[in-house]
């Protein structure tokens, strides 16, 4: 006799929930394989075993100006994929990170009985502190990546379970730049940049132009500078080949990546970082960096002062003080970034003390989490 599987809807909005996803769904099948997943992601959770009923590019976009530009499409599948959950009721459902998209849904589908967890807190220790309210309507239990993120929760009455962040779990403690170096057929001696511009093609179109004329700054003073770029999608290295076809940078020394964003980072002395999930990658991997970002200004002048840190990338965050340089918007300049990045590059005391600095980062966020997060959730399921 075949038992009934056990529906678990799971929602991811882009690379970092993708990942994210992928590694939760296969700790969950490990404990539990009558598990069926369906919902939205990326390759990552499709390989998993994911059944997909949107593209997780339709969710990927940032900012006021370009989430206005997509609300009619992103509202539409929220109705949709709603109409379809409360149709085909899932055992349980699983949010991912993209609150904006998520929470909503969320509450409709705590409200017809349906169990949620919310995996990795949205950024209200930040900014939109005023979430929280909604936030306890809509989640069953919240797991959270970083270890000041329980106390919120617990002092608001939200269920919830520190379960520290996959890539801690998943990098390298010491990272062996040669070794990759000598698989990508980069000479050891060679000075290497990877410029990380994001992984929404709107982040790509925002700060293209920015680092191809950045790296011709850096070659002005490097003549030996290699460029790693790694893209995440056909889309966005469309993107940044047109940016580099548009702004004469197709003869200078830069190789585009499909993914291996973390080869790329092993293999650098220096990464320019888009901020998001890829600083904290970055950290893990004991990489100096610059982090910067780009928006439309009407986004940028609604964004701004919301914000309750003085800093954005999370390794700066995390630690409660500017270890790295950002340089955002306005100041984001090519001279800027190519200056912040060749002043660290050619400080070895402050490189030593940042290697330092993301090693206890490290440890700090290594607790392996797809189990913890998959013990997290399995009482919420029927028993086998």
């Amino acid at each position: 006799m075949q038992h009934k599987k056990i529906v678990i809807g799971i929602v991811a909005g882009e690379a970092s929930g993708d990942a994210l996803g992928s590694h939760l769904m296969t700790a969950l099948y490990e404990a539990r394989p009558d598990l069926q997943f369906i919902g939205i992601g990326g390759p990552k959770m499709q390989s998993a075993g994911l059944k997909v009923l949107f593209p997780m590019e339709k969710l990927a976009v940032n900012g006021y100006v370009e989430v206005l530009r997509h609300y009619r499409e992103i509202v539409g599948i929220r109705n949709k994929l709603r109409k379809h959950f409360l149709s085909h009721k899932p055992d349980l459902f699983i949010a991912i990170d993209a609150p904006d998209f998520n929470l909503d849904l969320e509450m409709v589908l705590k409200q017809n009985g349906i169990p949620t967890i919310h995996y990795a807190s949205p950024s209200i220790w930040a900014w939109r502190g005023e979430r929280i309210h909604k936030i306890k309507r809509a989640v069953s239990r919240m797991l959270c990546l970083f270890p000041h993120e329980p106390k919120i929760y617990q002092d608001a009455g939200v269920p919830v379970t520190f379960v520290g962040h996959p890539l801690a779990d998943m990098l390298p403690d010491t990272p062996k730049r040669d070794e990759m170096r000598e698989a990508m057929r980069i000479p050891l001696a060679a000075k290497v940049f990877a410029l990380l511009p994001g992984s929404r093609q709107s982040e790509v179109k925002n700060l293209a132009q920015t680092y191809i004329a950045t790296a011709k700054l850096i070659l002005q003073r490097l003549p030996d500078a290699r460029f790693l770029v790694p893209l995440v999608s056909r889309e966005t290295r469309k993107i940044f080949e047109q940016a580099l076809y548009d702004f004469d940078g197709e003869q200078l020394p830069i190789t585009l990546l499909f993914g291996h964003a973390q080869d790329a980072m092993i293999a650098a002395d220096m990464v320019l970082v888009a901020s998001g999930t890829a600083t904290l990658e970055c950290a893990l991997l004991k990489r100096p960096m610059v982090i910067t970002y780009r928006v439309p200004t009407i986004t940028w002048w609604l964004m701004k002062g919301k914000g309750y840190l003085p800093y954005v990338g999370l390794p700066n965050i995390l630690c409660g003080r500017f270890v790295v340089p950002e340089l955002l918007q306005h100041d984001a300049t090519p001279q800027n970034l190519s200056q912040a990045m060749l002043n660290l590059l050619s400080d070895k005391k402050a490189v030593a003390e940042l290697e330092d600095v993301f090693a206890e980062l490290h440890r700090t966020l290594r607790h392996n989490t797809a189990q913890k997060a998959a013990a997290a959730i399995l009482p919420y399921l029927k028993p086998a």
